[in-house]
């Protein structure tokens, strides 16, 4: 796989406006475009009678309209390599610990968030299985087979974690139960912890408890955008789509009740309009709520309505990081951190000496997501170069080496006197 760099669109440093954050101005999605009678809810693909044969790689253009959930499922690039699906190497990375498990269907996703590559609006371009989901191809294949191939390794498989995600369909949520069973009558839970990163726009309360009855043990929400607001413009009535922020909400707090502190959370990602006083304080939210935040860098996904916007600036992502590991994991508190007219943290609230610690550390500018089996603040969910190329990496997949950490203070401002980063460690482009 090659990195996907919009024209344009820069993975770091100050955008196109030359500023350090993305104001929400600057962060408006095109509209989506009329579709063909013909093509919607995968016309092209119905039209024909091809059955599926085992894997399916994307482009292999052989249009299969009975390769879908619960039978087949797609999963990351790295999740494919990891499971011996297909070859590749990743750069830094020997594996990936989560095994993220997507639906599949022939018409797709129903919802047309705008920033994501298996937008709706998508159908006119690239048939379901064929269309990259955060910077990468997402083989499909047979439940069956990936469940037998993981029980063979048992607990000794590279696999911290599985985690099913759900799309916009109408079968989302019977299918999903479908594939947990599938995996649970193989795979002991207590082996693998399961994850479920839902879709509630067609959930209800009953389907979050039969989830979590079934087995799985932490309950996830994409809510992506930190404000009502860019919600409804990126994922709502802003772009022709059904989700709204209320019916998210409402879920999350049935997760909270049913699975329990520190076993539910949300998706945030960071440079799509909101301020970082915006985002950090979404963060406290769920904090406070007995939850825990994913943050994703936004990266202008190619084929989006996003695509030919800016990425997050380096030193607003690096910000929102360090302070977001502060208030989930060593308690501190967004009131005790000081912000400036943009809503940039100009103060993290602490002393000198515990703010470099906590950067040398070099955790919190980690891939954050559901836990592993190293440590609660070290995620299974590792998502290689799903928010950035490597040769400007946003959330590192790996434990940041020294040279690491001198970059990633230089993004901030913020290497110690006589520290200097000449740069040039990674390198343009991985191979998969």
């Amino acid at each position: 796989m090659s990195c996907l760099k919009p024209e344009g669109a820069e993975p770091g440093g100050l955008n196109n406006a030359g500023l350090d954050f993305n104001p929400a101005d600057m962060m408006e999605p095109r509209k989506p475009g009329a579709i063909s009678p013909d093509l919607k809810n995968g016309g092209r693909v119905k039209h024909n009678d091809v059955a599926p044969e085992g894997v399916y790689l994307p482009d292999y253009n052989i249009l299969t309209p009975h390769m879908r959930s619960p039978e087949y499922v797609q999963m990351s690039t790295a999740a494919a390599i990891t499971l011996g699906i297909t070859k590749g190497k990743m750069h830094r990375c020997d594996c990936t610990r989560c095994l993220n498990l997507l639906l599949t269907y022939p018409e797709g996703c129903r919802a047309n968030c705008a920033y994501c590559g298996l937008a709706r609006h998508r159908e006119a371009e690239r048939d379901y299985a064929d269309r990259n989901f955060i910077r990468v191809d997402w083989p499909a294949v047979p439940m069956e087979e990936v469940a037998s191939i993981v029980a063979k390794d048992g607990e000794n498989s590279p696999f911290h974690r599985m985690c099913i995600s759900m799309i916009t369909h109408p079968r989302s949520d019977e299918d999903t139960f479908t594939v947990l069973k599938a995996w649970t009558d193989k795979v002991d839970p207590s082996a693998i912890p399961i994850s479920i990163l839902s879709n509630p726009t067609t959930m209800t309360r009953h389907d979050v408890k039969c989830l979590h009855t079934m087995g799985s043990d932490i309950f996830t929400v994409a809510i992506d955008a930190a404000t009502p607001e860019i919600f409804d413009r990126t994922r709502g009535k802003g772009v022709q789509s059904p989700h709204s922020w209320k019916k998210y909400w409402d879920i999350m707090m049935d997760a909270r009740e049913i699975f329990g502190p520190k076993k539910f959370g949300a998706h945030v990602i960071i440079g799509m309009g909101e301020t970082e006083f915006d985002a950090l304080t979404l963060v406290q939210q769920l904090v406070d709520l007995g939850g825990h935040s994913h943050m994703f860098c936004f990266f202008p996904e190619k084929g989006s309505l996003m695509d030919h916007l800016p990425a997050t600036p380096r030193d607003q992502w690096r910000r929102v990081q360090l302070a977001r590991y502060l208030i989930d994991y060593c308690d501190k508190r967004v009131e005790d951190m000081t912000f400036d007219e943009h809503g940039r943290v100009s103060d993290f609230g602490i002393p000198q000496a515990e703010l470099d610690m906590t950067i040398d550390s070099g955790i919190a500018f980690r891939t954050s997501g559901c836990p592993g089996k190293f440590a609660d603040d070290i995620s299974a969910c590792d998502r290689p170069y799903g928010d950035s190329p490597p040769s400007n990496i946003a959330s590192y997949p790996f434990q940041p080496a020294d040279v690491d950490i001198r970059k990633i203070r230089s993004q901030m401002g913020m290497l110690r006197d006589g520290e200097t980063y000449e740069g040039g460690e990674d390198i343009e482009t991985i191979h998969g």
